[in-house]
């Protein structure tokens, strides 16, 4: 069997149903023996789209995604790709093309240690030196891209490799139970939450895998313990609840922050120091439990007294079946009131006629108007905030920001790859213009694979995040804005619909006449973040801090 041959059926074997990338002259081999296999080849028109892809379905499935570039140029192009992949713990494994190791007439012709560049940024890279090894490193490559922390996995096939011969056989995928928490550590756990009297739970990026969504609604639920959500946690537990404290979308005082300074106890569940700490801790101040698949990375401002490691959603179940036994007693009332507070600000300015939109009406439109199982991708940008705080996520993963590389560019290919993976399901891609344009040629991707998507594009002309920076510094405005194309006609020349809201109440009835219609649909979105000083003030400057 040819050597590409045995990849591919290695790959099928893992249960890969999409490759994405752009080929190249060394990939051809593979590239006919993907033709008559049982996995979809998704030509995009950029190798970073392609790995914002792959890693998107990763997220969203649990099984490696999977993308493809040739050698060079093409390869480079994917390590923003890995990056985003190996901080978001996203799994995800690249497949790049070289020219041939044992023979080759071109010199150092586009020739660069792909291996060595991407070993940095993933959890394991290497290069295929013969055809009886494929069966081995590709079965490791997924298992360790999908093992706990997932990340990003290299394989780069060499173009002579890829035309061996071999017999070797595949190697079964074995899927291994993640090991169990320590009674001890679990026991330990159970008495400082029975010693305490105002424990506030924190989820994170790690709780946000399958399974855990209904053990911590429960536990949320038997004990009456309010929670928080750090970005890349939000909807682990459905944020319409009563418990619900918000998101720490800002770095600090805000209402999530206040709670958080309220409590005795915080259980940090899924903890990521690729997020930006929801807290600080202090020598002498109060206890943290670290419960997680793996301990916690330790640093000045985070070093847990307790850690309870092992499978997170065995773990809490742990703590519901003993705390039903005796349930504890704790004083939720400071948390009641600034849930209160925080619900009262959310509500000032949802609706605001005014236009351009104001981003808390626009968060507050889009989430009265998509049911509760629709897919939000979000780019990188002011707005990413906005929808952190404010927009409820109702399931996991229907809300899909990164808030670790946090790069510009992924909106657009992630909400390709959630409507490939939920077909079934309402997809918006919420982009700023500035990331749009890093990867809008996609739009052909998306007409060309038949998606039926929604691209709202968010419209000030100029980098909004990083104009709130300079403003907050008392810095001039300078250095960040920009012109944009026609955006209806520039999806229209794609083959797309492009729509464009001139005032704030035609916003719904667009978007709802679009998800309807089907196909790619793009709508343009006149934003004013001017208000963002002003609406995005601490809330010690307000109500639930002063309590």
């Amino acid at each position: 069997m040819k050597a590409s041959d045995l990849l591919v059926q290695a790959l099928e074997a893992e249960g890969v149903r999409w490759i994405f990338g752009v080929p190249g002259e060394e990939n051809l081999d593979l590239l006919e023996s993907l033709r008559e296999s049982s996995i979809q080849l998704v030509v995009t028109r950029h190798e970073q789209a392609a790995g914002f892809m792959a890693a998107t379905v990763g997220r969203l499935t649990g099984h490696a995604g999977v993308c493809l570039s040739t050698l060079g140029p093409g390869a480079t192009n994917l390590a923003t790709a890995a990056a985003y992949a190996q901080l978001g713990g996203m799994p995800m494994v690249m497949l790049t093309g070289q020219k041939p190791i044992k023979h080759s007439k071109q010199g150092l012709f586009q020739i660069i240690d792909v291996v060595e560049t991407m070993g940095p940024l993933t959890k394991y890279a290497t290069q295929i030196v013969g055809a009886d090894t494929i069966p081995a490193r590709l079965r490791e490559a997924f298992r360790l891209a999908e093992d706990e922390r997932p990340g990003a996995a290299h394989l780069e096939l060499p173009e002579d490799v890829a035309r061996e011969e071999s017999a070797a056989p595949l190697l079964p995928v074995a899927r291994a139970r993640r090991p169990v928490a320590e009674a001890k550590a679990v026991a330990r756990a159970l008495e400082l939450l029975r010693a305490a009297k105002r424990p506030l739970l924190v989820l994170g990026s790690g709780a946000n895998r399958k399974l855990t969504n209904r053990m911590l609604t429960r536990f949320v639920e038997q004990t009456g313990i309010y929670f928080v959500t750090t970005q890349m946690g939000k909807g682990v537990v459905d944020e319409r609840h009563e418990r619900y404290l918000g998101n720490a979308a800002l770095s600090d005082k805000d209402y999530v922050h206040c709670a958080l300074d309220r409590a005795d106890l915080i259980v940090n569940v899924g903890h990521d120091v690729v997020e930006k700490p929801p807290f600080f801790m202090e020598h002498g101040g109060r206890q943290v439990i670290h419960v997680n698949f793996s301990r916690a990375q330790v640093d000045s401002v985070y070093f847990p007294q307790h850690e309870v490691v092992g499978d997170i959603a065995h773990t809490i179940w742990q703590l519901c079946e003993a705390l039903d036994e005796e349930p504890p007693t704790w004083e939720p009332e400071p948390f009641a009131r600034i849930k209160a507070d925080l619900d009262a600000q959310l509500r000032e300015g949802a609706a605001d006629e005014r236009f351009p939109i104001l981003p808390p009406t626009l968060v507050a439109q889009l989430r009265d108007a998509l049911p509760s199982d629709a897919i939000l991708a979000l780019d990188n940008g002011m707005y990413k905030l906005w929808f952190a705080r404010n927009y409820r996520a109702h399931q996991p993963n229907t809300v899909l920001l990164d808030n670790a590389l946090a790069t510009m560019g992924a909106g657009l290919p992630s909400a390709m790859a959630a409507k490939l993976v939920h077909p079934e399901r309402p997809v918006l891609a919420v982009c700023g213009d500035g990331g749009f344009m890093m990867n809008s040629q996609e739009l052909e991707t998306a007409t060309r694979l038949g998606l039926d998507l929604v691209v709202l594009i968010l419209n000030d002309s100029g980098y909004g995040m990083i104009k709130w920076k300079q403003a907050s510094m008392g810095l001039p405005d300078y250095g960040l804005d920009y012109t944009n194309p026609d955006f209806v006609r520039y999806a229209e020349s794609y083959g797309a619909q492009g729509h464009r809201v001139e005032a704030t109440d035609q916003l719904v009835p667009t978007l709802e006449r679009a998800l309807d219609a089907g196909g790619v649909h793009l709508i343009d979105v006149p934003v004013d973040y001017s208000d963002n000083l002003r609406a995005l003030k601490t809330a010690l400057e307000e109500r639930a801090c002063s309590i």
